[in-house]
């Protein structure tokens, strides 16, 4: 089974103090810093400026898309903000991302989470602002702070920002879809359970559900008819219903047990179909894509076959991947299914062998990529082939 990082959870120990909104934030020890002439900093030795905390990953999309912004207003304000973003990557990776994407702003490494603890979430991006006088303003959104923000805050006027609560359950399973051993089959659909994350389960691990169960937390409807039509990927969906917008955010949360583990899919589909006015249907279409083939059948022959009867499956993210008994086929399912290229990806290599793959690449220079593939013998080339897409229609 795929391992797929829809948002980041922080998975650290919140017994520090939280602070609250117009108290006093503690003098904050910024103990790693990069892309400042400060090495080292604490919170104080920005008194008398605004201090706008980002936290953010650069695998994390939204976080990357938001920086332009946080740029521009550092740059306007540049004696009274100051912008320090706080990521638990490693600085390695911070100074590859900063080579191809220059900033003006502080990045701070907090592998620990310590300064996470101080303002509790389970998503990213999470924006922090502070006053000149270092009262915290609010637990926000990176869009929540914008100009008309800054210049209240300078005139020492009152803001009001949409707090950003997030919910800390560590296991939403367990709390909102318990299920004992003895459950033979049920559905579950409740609406979205705010401050969550999006993920779905297939509970692979478990001796009595594995296969047979499947549950979704904050996944909106083409998320789940992705899922129940057999994992398209999101460029293979076509809504021909004429309320994208809605079915990309309207969100939904859903725990399926079938009796086996056959049923799980189809039960799934019928289910969806019946409840809501969303149908679909599988449709072959001709469609550009890339497709993944061997370049150099030297190269393969030296890669590590796995001694594994079964996949175990892969794992992933923006600038790596990595599995034992994978196929080459696993490959192109992640480069599409992951996003890390803008087209569909075919998989033509011919071969099921099992191979022990780990593949690292610099996800802001393409080229890399290009280099990571080609270093285990294979290559993308652009074409068009016949593909089914998920169609989605009223």
């Amino acid at each position: 089974m795929k391992k797929i990082l829809l948002i980041a959870l922080l998975l650290s120990n919140y017994a520090f103090a939280q602070v609250k909104n117009g108290e006093q934030v503690p003098d904050i020890e910024f103990k790693q810093l990069l892309n400042s002439s400060l090495k080292t900093a604490k919170l104080s030795q920005f008194k008398g400026k605004i201090v706008f905390i980002e936290f953010w990953a650069t695998w994390c999309s939204p976080c990357v898309a938001a920086m332009p912004h946080l740029q521009e207003l550092q740059k306007k304000y540049k004696n009274q903000l100051q912008i320090i973003t706080i990521t638990a990557e490693t600085d390695k990776r911070i100074k590859l991302f900063l080579k191809t994407r220059p900033s003006n702003l502080i990045f701070a490494i907090d592998t620990g989470y310590s300064i996470a603890k101080l303002f509790p979430h389970a998503t990213i991006p999470h924006s922090v602002l502070v006053d000149a006088d270092g009262k915290l303003i609010a637990n926000t959104r990176p869009d929540e702070i914008n100009e008309m923000v800054i210049e209240k805050l300078l005139r020492k006027e009152t803001v009001a920002l949409t707090d950003k609560v997030d919910n800390m359950s560590t296991d939403f399973i367990k709390d909102y879809f318990f299920a004992s051993d003895t459950v033979k089959s049920r559905l579950m659909i409740q609406p979205e359970i705010k401050g969550g994350p999006g993920m779905s389960m297939r509970h692979s691990n478990s001796s009595v559900f594995a296969g047979r169960r499947l549950t979704m937390i904050n996944l909106t409807l083409e998320s789940m008819y992705r899922i129940a039509y057999g994992d398209f990927a999101y460029g293979r969906v076509i809504d021909q219903t004429g309320n994208e917008e809605k079915n990309k955010k309207e969100m939904f949360c859903l725990d399926i047990i079938t009796n086996k583990k056959e049923d799980l899919l189809p039960t799934l589909k019928a289910e969806l179909l019946k409840r809501f006015e969303l149908q679909a249907k599988i449709t072959l279409l001709l469609k550009p894509v890339y497709v993944l083939k061997v370049a150099d059948y030297s190269k393969v022959d030296k890669l590590m076959v796995s001694d594994k009867l079964d996949k175990e499956g892969y794992g992933g993210g923006s600038g790596t991947f990595s599995g034992d008994a994978v196929v080459f086929a696993d490959i192109a399912d992640y480069l599409e299914s992951f996003g890390i290229v803008n087209l569909p990806v075919v998989d033509e290599t011919n071969t099921n062998k099992k191979f022990n793959i780990q593949m690292v690449y610099q996800p802001e220079q393409p080229e890399t990529l290009t280099k990571a593939l080609a270093d285990l013998g294979l290559k993308l080339e652009k074409s068009e082939r016949r593909i089914d897409m998920l169609t989605l229609y009223k």
